[in-house]
């Protein structure tokens, strides 16, 4: 906010991206209440199309001298640009998914670089190979060293959940969190529970015969939804009505395996009766302004305890909220991703951020099956320096980001043959063009169908240059089969 006041004064204007557009109302609140709220302009996906004319045009004419939103919002038509900030730096939404496969944060070095302005990247968890790059001397580091308001860090606890097992307790909430949930809600205290799944059940499957329910179009299993009774494919949006009887033997000892959100609010009910929640996850921020009349009603109504995804863990500031507590702290970590511990220990570090951030004091349960795992371990110190040390010397005998590129090709289309086919033509034509780089022999992707289309990919290690980006370039464009897409992602963030 200094920053953007010394940008202000010589009539520049500042861009702020944030990571989550559930987190844009808080900061936009913070900005009214030091800058007014002419000088400011929102710009996120959920806006309509007549409100996202207004802001542009408002940023457009120079009217507006503070820019406020999520990824997109480094498109803003600024016309002169003073000061570019990214709050969250490591988050993986700062990287599309989509075509155009963009990540804001090499567009904003781009546009600071053109426009010799600073750019600021904030984290208290950086990504790798950001850290790296400023260990190296390339980015200026500076450290915050005291917590917000000099409050203390929280009070962190593992439990072992297998330990919870061997003792009968097979309840999604162990028995140190059951207590402390009750001490919590007999001081009048808020708690977050953090669970990243929705749904109720992450599976549906039959007792007798081994029978579980995949979506039609896509070779994944399908979520089952309470509320609705139904069983939703959370990657095309396929639903179905749930099944009582098997279509296979026709048993009826079907079982709901795996948690989400919505049967660890089932279970909170049942445990304490008499406790107000509130669940913030996909299926219940689908609504405009739903981000901000949960976040409202958690914050002024004083409910007592919010349930919530990754939504939950980023940025938010509940002064009374004492207690965080984290369901499953594996969930992350057996991804096919060589980020699977980087995002564990950031998530984990980001969430427990959440407690005790006022003058009381925090306590964070990290709820695992993997205690002596080094990303919990470190998450349990809040040592980010302990992590990156060890995780720095991994990827550098590894070969991975920050020492090399990772290019995915991914090959998607209705005929598997072709797919196949035009999986090892590209294999092919670039291990002949190219003797330096690593590549991988074309595998079926790990979801190897989403919405009727076969899912091929291979990985590339190389260091990154225009004369291979103009080789793939070359192999890709003289695909013939039209049906037949081909997606080459630079670094992504998800290795599915």
């Amino acid at each position: 906010m200094q920053l953007i006041e010394k940008v202000l004064k010589e009539e520049k204007t500042s861009i702020v991206l944030v990571p989550e557009i559930s987190l844009t109302p808080q900061m936009v609140d913070r900005f009214i209440a030091r800058f007014g709220i002419d000088k400011i302009a929102v710009l996120h996906s959920k806006l309509s199309v007549g409100e996202r004319y207004d802001q542009w045009q408002n940023i457009k004419t120079g009217k507006a001298k503070i820019v406020i939103g999520a990824r997109s919002a480094i498109f803003a038509p600024v016309e002169n640009l003073g000061l570019i900030i990214i709050d969250e730096e490591h988050d993986s939404s700062y990287k599309s998914d989509m075509t155009p496969r963009y990540h804001a944060k090499e567009l904003a070095k781009f546009f600071a670089k053109q426009n010799k302005v600073p750019l600021v990247l904030g984290s208290a968890t950086p990504d790798i190979a950001t850290y790296y790059l400023a260990k190296q001397g390339k980015i200026t580091l500076l450290k915050l060293t005291k917590r917000a308001n000099n409050s203390s860090l929280p009070d962190i606890k593992i439990v072992d959940l297998k330990e919870e097992l061997a003792i009968g307790n097979k309840s999604m909430l162990s028995g140190k969190l059951q207590n402390e949930i009750e001490e919590n809600l007999n001081k009048k205290r808020q708690t977050i529970l953090f669970l990243n799944r929705r749904g109720y059940s992450t599976f549906v499957m039959c007792r007798e015969c081994g029978y579980t329910v995949k979506c039609k179009n896509c070779n994944i299993t399908m979520t089952y939804h309470l509320k609705e009774n139904k069983l939703k494919c959370h990657y095309c949006g396929y639903e179905r009505e749930n099944i009582t009887i098997c279509p296979e033997c026709k048993s009826r000892n079907i079982r709901y395996f795996g948690t989400g959100t919505q049967k660890l609010e089932t279970q909170i009910h049942k445990l304490f009766p008499n406790a107000t929640t509130i669940r913030m996850d996909i299926d219940t921020v689908s609504k405009k302004n739903s981000h901000e009349e949960i976040l409202k009603s958690f914050k002024d109504d004083k409910i007592d305890i919010l349930i919530g995804t990754q939504m939950v863990v980023k940025g938010h500031h509940f002064p009374n909220v004492t207690l965080v507590g984290v369901i499953a702290a594996d969930s992350m970590l057996y991804l096919e991703d060589y980020k699977a511990t980087e995002k564990t220990f950031q998530v984990l570090t980001q969430v427990a951020g959440r407690a005790g951030r006022e003058n009381l004091n925090g306590k964070v349960i990290i709820q695992t099956y993997n205690p002596d795992n080094f990303s919990i371990e470190c998450a349990k110190k809040q040592d980010y320096d302990l992590f990156y040390k060890g995780e720095i010397a991994l990827r550098k005998q590894l070969k991975y980001p920050p020492f090399c590129d990772i290019i995915i090709i991914g090959i998607n289309g209705k005929d598997i043959n072709e797919v196949k086919k035009t999986s090892y033509n590209i294999f092919n034509n670039l291990k002949k063009q190219n003797t330096n780089i690593e590549i991988f022999k074309p595998m079926p992707s790990p979801i190897d169908r989403i919405k009727n289309r076969y899912r091929w990919r291979m990985v590339i290690k190389c260091k990154l240059n225009l004369n291979l980006i103009e080789q793939i370039h070359n192999v890709v464009d003289k695909i013939e089969n039209k049906d037949t897409r081909v997606i080459v992602d630079i670094n992504p963030t998800n290795m599915t």
